[in-house]
């Protein structure tokens, strides 16, 4: 069985990681010519944000084939040859599967709308009632979550874009046929699968009508059957390879579905990413909103997860960034005086906690938010969107701007900063997205002269050769302390101990240890300032955004 808490997995988003022939998008080739990069990296595995047959409504979470390669990406033969040379150099692949719904392009929903009876119950397609549509529900893009379908007088449910038609798990036809799309990948030599909002398809047949937002949620996620959903999928597909690695992307869940879904004796997932901790900076729950980040509600919720998922054996997929997040170093760290201190902290905090770590192409350079100045610089729909809400509700331009620059999800889609060219070395032509800021921070500087890129490998170093960390059990302690977190990752047969303490803020800060550590031995496992191994005393001055992990000797 594969040991999760050894793995280290990089996601790369393809639209955005190098342009090979200069159309100014990303590409497989682009991914193939940067592989020197990848062997630096030292990961285990890549998730690749979706590249298949797409009209790119939501950057190829609508797919219209999944079975080939978009053009603009490359070719079937470019992807076999990325599997082969990722695997001379020992990185599995990791797929984005979106299973919940499919784009209006695919050819499911066009022999639907052609009124072919099998597949128009692949969708949810509903009579509208009372004269208006068929319930209340709201479209997480905004608006109503109905169309109308084609010149019937039926609607279809779109959680998402309206382009983007949920599929109807109900149907094991449905299900069939997605089954055989994983399995199509299988064969291509793929071992690794995340599943986007997978906890969505559990929907119930009878689509009633919502009291208010929470409550809506609850009509559609989390719901009992993506349990038995999952199982079906993991015995039917990547369940019969003992190497595969899964992940589900689970909007708004629980722990305790967190834990049935990546718990091993269910034989669903391997692991679960979950977003409490990104929406510590949101006003009253409300994304599009701008406050300083809650630091002990972070903590809280850290403390929740980490323990409540360790004793009921479930386990956390670990992150801050992803392609939907404008980047952690700008939301929770500091960009100017200590840009790398404060990337080294939001790290460290992480990658040595229970779960498996994931980072986010440029993390490890330490990128941050592109300094745009106008709404013509954004192209994600759910910006556009946010935007027009915001000026819809009274805020003015610049106000609205200013939230939707803080939020936007193309924050941390720009091209990677590869040197400090024009284009940040992404691309020879206008690219997609304009990148900013690489003139002082790019991979080449970086690489030459930075600090961040060799803290992450000292982390990942760590990860595969210290047992506390891939194996341990945590559990956190100053939980009252209003700068730092810290923790302590311990093993049930074992008397070794490791605590890590980061210091969240810009300003030093004395901790004091738990008694039972005073006066002990210690070694310094990681420490993004200078520290040498000493006698423990009573007392530990964090200097800012300093972070430490030491490891007691009994």
């Amino acid at each position: 069985m594969i040991n999760l808490g050894k793995k280290i997995i990089y996601q790369i988003y393809p639209k955005s990681f190098y342009d090979s022939n200069g159309d100014g998008v990303g590409d497989l080739q682009g991914i193939i010519q940067k592989i020197d990069y990848i062997k630096k990296l030292n990961v285990d595995m890549i998730w690749f944000n979706p590249f298949f047959v797409s009209p790119q409504n939501d950057n190829g979470y609508d797919i219209a084939d999944y079975y080939n390669i978009d053009p603009r990406f490359g070719t079937m033969a470019d992807f076999e040859k990325l599997v082969k040379k990722l695997k001379e150099i020992g990185v599995g692949v990791m797929l984005d599967m979106v299973l919940n719904h499919c784009s209006t392009e695919n050819i499911w929903f066009k022999k639907a709308l052609a009124g072919n009876e099998k597949y128009r119950k692949f969708f949810y397609l509903r009579k509208g009632k009372n004269g208006g549509l068929p319930n209340n529900w709201q479209s997480k893009f905004g608006g109503t979550a109905w169309s109308k379908f084609g010149d019937t007088d039926y609607y279809y449910l779109h959680l998402y874009d309206p382009t983007q038609a949920d599929l109807d798990w109900h149907n094991p036809e449905v299900r069939k046929e997605l089954f055989k799309v994983v399995n199509f990948w299988r064969s291509k030599g793929v071992h690794g699968f995340r599943f986007d909002v997978i906890n969505v398809t559990g929907k119930a047949e009878k689509l009633v009508d919502s009291t208010d937002p929470v409550e809506e949620k609850s009509l559609y996620t989390d719901t009992p059957i993506v349990h038995k959903y999952l199982k079906e999928l993991n015995a039917a597909t990547f369940g019969q390879d003992p190497e595969s690695i899964t992940v589900g992307e689970m909007s708004s869940t629980t722990i305790a579905n967190s834990i049935e879904y990546s718990k091993p004796s269910e034989h669903e997932l391997s692991m679960v990413f979950t977003f409490h901790h990104l929406k510590v900076d949101y006003q009253d729950g409300e994304k599009w909103s701008k406050m300083p980040f809650d630091f002990m509600k972070l903590k809280e919720l850290f403390t929740e997860w980490q323990e409540k998922m360790d004793q009921g054996d479930g386990w956390n997929a670990l992150f801050w960034d992803n392609h939907d997040q404008p980047w952690a170093l700008t939301r929770f760290g500091d960009t100017g005086k200590y840009r790398g201190k404060s990337a080294e902290m939001l790290a460290t905090a992480t990658h040595l906690m229970r779960g498996t770590p994931y980072i986010y192409m440029g993390e490890e350079i330490g990128m941050i938010d592109p300094d745009y100045s106008s709404m013509d610089d954004y192209v994600d729909v759910e910006a556009k969107n946010a935007f027009k809400a915001l000026t819809k509700k009274g805020l003015s331009d610049k106000e609205a701007f200013e939230i939707v620059k803080s939020k936007a999800r193309d924050n941390s889609r720009v091209p990677m900063h590869w040197n400090s060219e024009k284009y940040a070395g992404f691309s020879e032509h206008k690219p997609w997205l304009i990148p900013t800021d690489q003139e002082k921070i790019n991979v080449e500087e970086e690489l030459a002269h930075g600090e961040i890129f060799n803290y992450y490998q000292k982390l990942i170093k760590l990860r595969r050769s210290e047992d506390l960390i891939s194996d341990g059990h945590i559990k956190m302690f100053l939980k009252d302390d209003p700068q730092v977190f810290a923790y302590e990752r311990y093993l049930k047969d074992s008397d070794k101990k490791l605590l890590v303490f980061t210091n969240f803020y810009g300003k030093e800060h004395s901790v004091k240890l738990p008694e039972e550590y005073q006066n002990k031995e210690y070694q310094v496992l990681i420490n993004n300032y200078d520290t040498k191994d000493s006698q423990l005393t009573d007392e530990i001055i964090l200097k800012p955004y300093e972070a430490l992990a030491i490891k007691i000797k009994q």
